[in-house]
């Protein structure tokens, strides 16, 4: 969600499976959650059994984090190999061990809220078991969306649509909507998803689970968090891209604008940022795309969000520009220190290392851009004044205006305009 830093908090299924059995909705038999392939001899069980990776990130069953098991032996094997695992960057400590379930069918239910409208947005889908969004592009036929501001019909509707699509009756598919969306409400929930809902010859189970909860009213839940053992807050994960996991592992607060694998427009700029605090990061991805407009028809398109504040160190630093300059899509860095807590000359020497240490190892260089001005700024400019003497070719694509000269939005626009200057040459 990166080590995504925002107001949301995933469980894990086996927690969010405990909401909805207190919920009344169905869900599989649980064993319970073990850390080693030991632990499944003392566990009273009937096979075959689901053996599930409990890691807050999607795309566990691709990775191949959750097998079935036939007998004891064969749960111990895909236990030892599922605890070996990494799935997305993250280590897998636990097993969620459940009832198999044979299903006749599977279909899809969630919901979220719209961040622009805030109304809840309850969604359906005939198919279940892969991810919405793929099944939005090849079935929009098979998904229903409705908007609602709490109003009861629209859950009706969603009951009669799944009823005729998967030949279950209206009633029985009304109540757990019913009981889905009262979770999703009673709970602050952000998400509440249940993917696949499971259509069987005992009736309609949730043999997945996702529940995030919005972290900005936990004020609120504590007897949900007593009630699932939890005593910490811990961030949303549940969609890491690989520059989040990379920036997480380096302790640098990352999160990617565009999709994962998105792909690159030709006629568009793409603009990675290296900015200070959390709050100019915000304002730096405002004024690029501000910029873009006024001034390059909207071409400017920002990859990033980043928090460099607080004093990191250089070689994190370093790492900042290492992290966008490997990535494809960005074409451009544009960069600034305002030294307070941070230090300039920290900042210009984690700079000209990465630059550098990519020079002499002949890795990808894109231009940098940008401002420092504050702490330490003479020794900064003393720095950077003797490494563009003693580097120059290693240092030819950075340009730093140092003091406060020209403000932000200026070095923006003169940064972009230099560069559109070289891409055409």
């Amino acid at each position: 969600m990166v080590y995504v830093f925002s107001d949301a908090m995933r469980l894990y299924e086996h927690e969010a499976k405990k909401v909805f059995h207190e919920m009344g909705i169905p869900i599989p038999k649980q064993y319970g959650i073990i850390n080693s392939p030991n632990e499944l001899e003392k566990m009273e069980m009937e096979f075959p059994v689901m053996l599930k990776s409990m890691v807050l990130v999607g795309g566990r069953g691709k990775a191949g984090g959750i097998r079935k098991a036939g007998d004891m032996e064969e749960a111990k094997i895909i236990a030892e190999k599922l605890l070996n695992m990494n799935i997305r960057g993250y280590k897998v400590n636990a097993v969620l061990i459940e009832e198999a379930l044979e299903a006749i069918h599977e279909c899809y239910i969630g919901i979220t809220m719209d961040p622009i409208t805030f109304e809840n947005v309850i969604m359906a889908s005939a198919y279940g078991g892969m991810d919405i969004e793929k099944l939005a592009k090849e079935k929009p036929d098979d998904i229903l969306k409705i908007k609602t501001l709490n109003d009861e019909s629209a859950i009706k509707k969603l009951a009669s649509f799944l009823s005729k699509k998967l030949d279950r009756s209206e009633e029985e598919l009304y109540s757990l909507v019913s009981k889905l969306y009262e979770a999703y409400q009673k709970f602050d929930a952000k998400v509440c998803e249940i993917n696949p809902l499971m259509v069987t010859d005992d009736g309609i189970i949730a043999a997945d689970a996702k529940i995030v909860l919005d972290d900005n009213a936990l004020f609120r839940q504590s007897q949900l968090l007593k009630m699932l053992g939890i005593t910490e807050k811990r961030h949303d994960v549940s969609e890491p891209t690989r520059n989040e996991v990379r920036a997480y592992n380096a302790g640098i607060p990352y999160v990617d604008l565009l999709p994962e694998n998105a792909s690159k427009d030709p006629e568009k700029i793409y603009v990675g940022l290296v900015p200070g605090g959390a709050g100019y990061g915000i304002f730096s991805i405002d004024e690029v795309i501000n910029i873009g407009k006024r001034f390059f028809d909207g071409k400017l398109i920002p990859v990033n969000f980043m928090d460099s504040g607080g004093g990191p160190s250089q070689d994190k630093v370093a790492e900042m520009f290492h992290l966008l300059m490997d990535n494809p899509l960005v074409d451009v860095i544009i960069t600034s220190r305002f030294g307070g807590i941070s230090s300039c000359d920290v900042f210009i020497r984690g700079l000209i290392q990465a630059l550098r240490e990519r020079y002499e190892k002949g890795k990808r260089i894109i231009p940098v851009y940008g401002r420092m001005v504050g702490t330490d700024l003479p020794s900064a400019r003393n720095f950077l004044e003797k490494a563009m003497e003693e580097t120059p070719d290693a240092l030819k694509d950075m340009e730093i205006v140092v003091g406060n000269q020209k403000i932000m939005a200026d070095v923006i626009k003169e940064s972009i305009e230099k560069y559109v200057v070289k891409h055409e040459n």
